[in-house]
């Protein structure tokens, strides 16, 4: 299962410590006219080493395409990707061959293949998702000139948490910090507990809201196709990814239908709602308001805390991780769930 989608079809390949990574789109319509700025701007935004409360790994992540792709429009063939991997430290990893890392998949790749690259979780890792952003980055093209907007954001990080209402919000402050929040002083906040815990060599975890605005009435299936679930199906596939509510989610459990059924309304002459506590889709379909959604992380489990594990031999031990890592996914996690999200809905698009 390396690939996501039906129409439009994204498979990734590589490893974290691998020659390279990369991917493969597949029917994408022909003669869209990319911006190849655009696309390494958003590979830029997922990329290692660009703020203090990430990875000190240095990737330049400059993508390269190999084919469909012709005068800089797509050619409705295969669009092959890749992005060559420059500053592996392999020898990080060297201590950790024979034991399973806490809260990696180091024990169920082990189970289910018999085999594991133990360099950075191979398959497994983040770096995985320099791909998913390429080819979000395709897609977003398209739908923008659709006139849909995708706009993601830090809106937890651990105790610090933004309203649930993401029209309170400025979103161009999120790019003006190293958290990517909205609220400049809650992201100082952020910061500095994102620091905190790195010196303590511990690591945290929190959310990422997601806002598709402009989305058409009639996207989505009733069933099995609804959009909500092929949204929560792509952000599912992320790493670390712990949870997925749309709309009202969890926060409104205690209040009656009569407080969150969205009463329809006109407006400009076509049909609305007054509220939008369905999150922009009623029936798996979408209504045309706006879709927004919220995202949990769960905190990196590589730390250098001595932790209790198991090694291959079956024999209880401790572990203390070396190496180059997020103390807190979340900045890069949001262009990824960006990425997914449009993968998915104009995978959803073309579905009918």
């Amino acid at each position: 299962m390396n690939t996501f989608g039906t129409k439009f079809r994204f498979t990734s390949f590589g490893e974290s410590h691998g020659t390279a990574i990369g991917g493969i789109i597949d029917g994408c319509p022909a003669g869209v006219e990319l911006d190849m700025s655009f696309i390494q701007s958003e590979l830029n935004r997922r990329r290692p080493g660009q703020s203090p409360v990430s990875t000190a790994r240095k990737e330049d992540d400059r993508v390269e395409f190999l084919s469909g792709i012709f005068e800089g429009k797509t050619t409705g063939t295969p669009i092959a990707f890749v992005i060559w991997n420059q500053n592996q430290h392999s020898a990080d990893y060297e201590h950790l061959k024979n034991v399973f890392r806490p809260s990696h998949a180091d024990f169920t790749y082990q189970q289910k293949y018999g085999i594991r690259d133990y360099r950075g979780g191979g398959r497994s890792s983040a770096r995985e998702t320099a791909g998913r952003v390429v080819a979000g980055a395709v897609a977003r093209q398209i739908l923008n000139r659709k006139g849909i907007r995708i706009t993601a954001y830090t809106s937890q990080i651990g105790p610090i948490a933004l309203d649930n209402d993401y029209r309170k919000y400025d979103f161009s402050q999120i790019e003006t910090n190293a958290v990517r929040c909205p609220d400049t002083e809650k992201a100082v906040r952020m910061i500095e507990f994102v620091e905190k815990m790195k010196k303590e060599g511990d690591s945290i975890g929190g959310t990422v809201t997601c806002v598709i605005e402009h989305v058409p009435a009639g996207i989505g299936n009733p069933v099995f196709g609804k959009l909500q679930a092929v949204l929560a199906s792509a952000i599912m596939s992320i790493n670390a990814v712990k949870g997925f509510e749309y709309g009202c989610g969890f926060n409104y459990l205690d209040c009656p239908g009569s407080e969150l059924n969205d009463a329809f309304c006109m407006e400009n002459g076509q049909v609305s709602t007054r509220t939008n506590y369905s999150g922009g889709i009623q029936g798996g379909i979408s209504n045309g308001q706006p879709v927004y959604f919220r995202v949990a992380f769960k905190p990196t489990p590589s730390i250098s805390k001595t932790q209790q594990t198991v090694n291959m031999q079956g024999e209880e031990t401790e572990l203390s991780i070396h190496g180059r890592h997020d103390p807190c996914i979340l900045p890069r996690a949001v262009p990824v769930v960006e990425a997914m999200t449009a993968i998915a809905l104009l995978d959803c698009m073309l579905n009918g």
